[in-house]
């Protein structure tokens, strides 16, 4: 079945890039850059990736991220992710990348967004799989910060095409970005957000009608909402739901419990997507063989949660 799933032609709408910092590149990094790590070897940051909820997982992805500093550093970043890609069949992309991680430690935005872009450009030209950037806001942060970044962005406007909002939930609403979001679709950007991981289906309702979302990044509670369930399945919204994650991160305890499948036969265009792949045990065809494995996932299911990824694409 691994085979199979992994030729299967998919859309990733995801896949924060800073998520993909796998520990073998996160050393090299540091050795370059001569930068003192808190784990002695490969074997012990990986024996740290036991995360009892989102934010546990965020202070060691923050912390990580501190090895990125050039242009270089975020291009090999995004290549390594890319030669993934063509692995898995995954032939379209649309990471996440968070500005807000890499200007607050002082390196320059378009330090970041030029090393993406750039390998994002030979990664089509090289190994045709097609991508779209989404500059994402971290939500922890304030409004004020997010306008700030978008000051910053759009000078860069051509290298990304949407605007997300990530980074930890509790606490932090989408309304809590409302006017920021407004702008950026004024200025012409489509937005996603994520909602309804760790948050309540409440978020969810407010990233459709306070943020204008055309996509919702995880999703998963919507299924406590039987009228949110409805809407979703009326208007079409996609979900970019993320197995593995959901799983690492406890809002699922097992795989056998996940509700994607029923959401999916319930007529919602769910997806499936690897979220931070280098922290959660798996890439795109890692987490529909979870599916297969833990919950008893058919060919015919999933065909169509493929073909729901390659149809929520923003690029077309």
């Amino acid at each position: 079945m691994y085979d199979w799933l992994n030729a299967l032609p998919k859309a990733e709408l995801h896949l924060h890039l800073e998520g993909t910092l796998e520990p073998e590149l996160l050393f090299k990094l540091a050795e370059r850059h001569g930068v003192a790590l808190p784990w002695g070897d490969v074997e012990a940051l990986r024996a740290a990736y036991n995360f009892g909820n989102l934010q546990e997982f965020l202070d060691l992805y923050y912390a990580g991220a501190d090895v990125l500093r050039t242009e270089q550093d975020f291009y090999d970043l995004t290549w390594a992710y890319l030669q993934k890609c063509k692995e898995q069949n995954v032939i379209h992309t649309e990471p996440f990348f968070d500005p807000q991680t890499h200007t607050d430690r002082g390196i320059p935005f378009e330090v970041v967004v030029r090393g993406i872009t750039q390998a994002l450009s030979d990664g089509e030209r090289q190994l045709g799989v097609t991508s779209g950037l989404i500059l994402s806001f971290l939500r922890h942060l304030s409004e004020d910060a997010a306008q700030a970044t978008l000051d910053q962005a759009l000078p860069f406007r051509d290298h990304f095409v949407a605007v997300g909002l990530d980074s930890s939930e509790k606490g932090h609403p989408p309304s809590k970005f409302k006017r920021v979001f407004a702008r950026a679709r004024a200025e012409g950007f489509p937005a996603v957000a994520h909602a309804g991981e760790e948050g309540p289906p409440e978020y969810i309702w407010e990233a459709l009608d306070q943020l204008g979302v055309v996509r919702i990044d995880h999703g998963v509670r919507a299924f406590e909402d039987e009228r949110l369930m409805d809407r979703l399945v009326d208007q079409q919204i996609p979900l970019t739901v993320c197995p593995l994650s959901n799983t690492k991160l406890c809002v699922f305890d097992d795989m056998s419990q996940h509700t994607i499948l029923k959401m999916l036969d319930r007529g919602l265009k769910v997806t499936v997507n690897s979220d931070d792949p280098a922290y959660f045990g798996g890439y795109v065809t890692e987490n529909f063989m979870a599916l297969h494995e833990g919950l008893g996932m058919t060919q015919a299911q999933a065909q169509r949660l493929a073909q729901n990824s390659l149809d929520a694409r923003l690029v077309k």
